[in-house]
């Protein structure tokens, strides 16, 4: 089977995903796709979504943070943005995303936008509500685990 020309060819956009979520969640990169996908369809609707074709092809999610590469085509880059802003759970954990950036190839777009997720990272004990806890901390937030789940903190609340 031949090729198509070059003109002929889709054109993508890759947009540069940051994911944040509590420690202890467990996103994996199906679930993650299948969100997008529904985000999408359920904004848009069947052929817009379709249109669009928003596709993760790299995803990396460890300790609360992640990041990933996601797909469109050139014309649906906004439409992509909007589906990926309704994206606000993976299951049952809640997540919260961003757009970091978009670019016209892989390589460039991640660069210049992604780093490495989660490297700052460390356990600590703290005293938050007149009670010592355990806590994750990264990058200036702090998740404090209080029964049974987690509530983020500053620095500040924990004095």
């Amino acid at each position: 089977m031949k090729h198509l020309p070059k003109h002929l060819r889709p054109r993508w956009r890759y947009l540069l995903v940051g994911i944040e979520a509590w420690p202890d969640a467990d996103v994996s990169r199906r679930d993650f796709q299948r969100s997008v996908w529904f985000a999408a369809q359920n904004l848009h609707g069947d052929a817009t979504s379709a249109d669009a074709d928003l596709r993760v092809l790299s995803y990396e999610f460890d300790d609360g943070q992640g990041e990933a590469v996601v797909r469109a085509r050139r014309e649906h880059v906004e439409e992509a943005r909007a589906a990926l802003a309704c994206v606000d759970s993976v299951r049952d954990d809640p997540l919260g995303v961003h757009v970091r950036g978009v670019s016209g190839t892989v390589r460039a777009g991640e660069e210049r936008y992604l780093g490495r997720a989660g490297q700052n990272s460390t356990e600590e004990d703290v005293v938050f509500r007149n009670a010592t806890r355990r806590a994750v901390a990264r990058d200036g937030l702090v998740d404090v685990e209080c029964d049974g789940g987690f509530v983020g903190a500053t620095r500040s609340d924990l004095e």
